[in-house]
């Protein structure tokens, strides 16, 4: 049987992969990346050696069509993002349910492994039980009216943002739930990786004094409605 795997890989320190997902790598003939050179840098640490092919959101579906036609021939993929795990907040999503649809015969196997998502969620302090993630939110069509909804949760949110949007998303943040607590966790498992708590105003206030630290990958959790 021809497997196809989903493979977690490090959000930031390179040492956060699996042994599984170190000899899955080796062993399949091929590894679909996000971007081939961020991936080769992991391969490299690994001693691994094996080909490599580009699967991004800007990749067509003539692409897609290529991958499927190496699954059908029996050869063993990969799929990795360049950090994280595939498919969520990812275009890989959109290979898998093709897979799904077209070459059901290929098993889909999940390698477990890190995520932005619940790294910062397990140090937040908030409930986890019942959480709603976001992804990234929008850019402009639709921003505010979820920041309202954000707002009335009565579970624990949790999303992804940029460097480039995160002032913006707290002045949101302190204009319509100006009492909650949040936590912004940036650059996780990485050398400068920190953690930001209280409620908006003061997690602006901390940026604002350290526009140096308004870098990076951020993770904004929101604790939930009382």
């Amino acid at each position: 049987m021809t497997d196809f795997f989903v493979i977690g890989t490090p959000i930031g320190n390179m040492e956060d992969i699996t042994l599984r997902a170190v000899r899955i790598l080796s062993e399949v003939d091929l590894i679909l990346c996000e971007d081939t050179r961020v991936t080769k840098n992991l391969l490299n640490k690994y001693s691994i050696s094996k080909p490599t092919m580009s699967y991004h959101s800007q990749s067509k579906l003539s692409k897609i069509d290529y991958i499927i036609s190496l699954l059908k021939e029996g050869k063993n993929l990969a799929l990795v993002s360049d950090a994280g795990t595939p498919t969520i907040s990812d275009p890989g999503s959109l290979l898998v349910s093709h897979i799904l649809k077209e070459a059901p015969e290929v098993k889909i196997i999940t390698i477990p492994g890190p995520s932005a998502l619940v790294s910062a969620l397990s140090i937040s302090g908030f409930p986890s039980s019942d959480f709603l993630f976001l992804g990234f939110l929008p850019h402009k069509k639709g921003r505010e009216t979820l920041f309202k909804e954000i707002a009335n949760s009565e579970r624990t949110v949790v999303f992804y943002e940029s460097p480039h949007r995160i002032m913006k998303t707290l002045d949101s943040l302190k204009k319509h739930l100006p009492e909650r607590k949040i936590m912004i966790a940036r650059e996780l498992t990485k050398i400068y990786e920190e953690t930001a708590f209280g409620i908006p105003e003061e997690v602006e206030k901390y940026f604002v004094d350290n526009k140096d630290k308004v870098r990076g990958e951020f993770v904004v959790v929101i604790s939930p409605k009382k």
